[in-house]
């Protein structure tokens, strides 16, 4: 059978359409009542939201039906346009929310460069590993190039300032590079060698050292550092086993800042309680599997090492979106995929999604 002709991963596509769809139900739960507050609509944020998962699933369908292939000769020039928007948002055309400036676009309508630039360096990273000439295994013919265009892109994304965006591209591209060939040895001693300058960048920003701290005792400052993380604790308490139910959180209340974005897990714990929250880390486990197992399968190198970059994306996002609500890591600014309001972040999954899906297509059969 052609391979235009076969059926896509079901159990990836299953899964993808419940978290986008639960996804949608929480982002208008947990911020009906914010909502109707700023802007006199409960619907303001779901409708958006709707939108954006709208262009998400249309462009999620695209990739599906695009050979995965075509979008190697893409990989530099879409590398360098993500570098440029990155470069392009830093200057005053660049709009600020959230004290970064990390957004291009009009009002509430606008695109953050360094959700694209995740997926503009797993495109271009997945091409330049599958050739033979990357000697990823050497420092310095292979390694050294490749963290190099990291740093680039680093450096960037934290003159905006965002912290976790940086995180992620990081963690994304370790996986990338670890599972490309790279010697243990040269990782780990990248990562000791990482810690003192991740330690100057949160030591640089006062409002990073204090969450690092309020990670640390958040109790001791209630109402500055630590408020997020405490009003989170408390909608993940009161969940219990079954939750509150759908619509009954109290921390919606405009006691949790912004609950439909990074914390929107802890409304869905308080909501749907511990049954429901597990139900949704099973469900990104399954999608994180289908991933790697599309990834083992796919016909070629570019297809394995693009799958892994896509599935290590989502991943690295999820932990740290649910250590950050369950305190067990400091806060960051990092959305839940696919259930999290945000139309870039939206957009740039269910993307990386279609690309999947469109691997698995071709992917080799047992």
């Amino acid at each position: 059978m052609p391979d235009r002709d076969r059926a896509p991963d079901l159990l990836l596509l299953t899964v993808t359409l419940l978290l986008l769809g639960l996804g949608v139900v929480m982002v208008y739960s947990a911020s009906a009542v914010l909502a109707d507050q700023r802007y006199g609509d409960p619907f303001y944020y779901a409708k958006r939201q709707l939108m954006w998962a709208a262009i998400g699933v249309v462009m999620m369908f695209v990739m599906m039906r695009l050979d995965y292939r075509r979008l190697r000769p893409l990989a530099k020039p879409v590398l360098w346009l993500c570098l440029l928007m990155l470069v392009i948002v830093l200057t005053p055309i660049g709009a600020v929310r959230g004290g970064a400036r990390a957004w291009l676009g009009v009002g509430t309508l606008g695109i953050q460069p360094s959700e694209f630039a995740k997926l503009g360096f797993i495109l271009f990273f997945a091409d330049w590993l599958a050739r033979p000439a990357a000697k990823i295994e050497s420092f310095w013919r292979g390694l050294a190039p490749a963290l190099g265009l990291v740093a680039v892109a680093v450096g960037l994304i934290m003159l905006e300032p965002d912290l976790g965006q940086t995180v992620v591209l990081v963690g994304t591209m370790g996986v990338l590079i670890f599972v490309a060939g790279a010697r243990v040895r040269h990782l780990v001693a990248l990562g000791m060698s990482a810690v003192p300058v991740f330690a100057a960048l949160v030591a640089v920003a006062p409002y990073r050292l204090g969450r690092v701290v309020a990670f640390l005792d958040p109790w001791k400052y209630p109402l500055t550092e630590g408020y997020h993380i405490i009003q989170s604790l408390y909608a993940l308490g009161p969940g219990g086993l079954f939750g509150l139910g759908l619509g009954r959180s109290r921390q919606k209340f405009l006691y949790l800042p912004e609950p439909q974005t990074d914390f929107i897990f802890a409304i869905l714990a308080e909501e749907l309680g511990f049954i429901g929250a597990a139900t949704v880390l099973l469900l990104f486990a399954a999608l994180v599997w289908r991933g790697i197992y599309v990834a083992m399968r796919a016909p070629d190198g570019f297809g394995s090492l693009l799958a892994t970059g896509i599935v290590a994306m989502i991943g690295v996002q999820v932990l740290i979106n649910v250590g950050v609500v369950t305190g067990s890591m400091p806060v960051t600014g990092i959305t839940l995929p696919l259930i999290s309001y945000g139309g870039s972040s939206l957009v740039l999954m269910l993307t990386g999604i279609g690309i999947l899906l469109n691997i698995s297509r071709h992917a080799v059969r047992s």
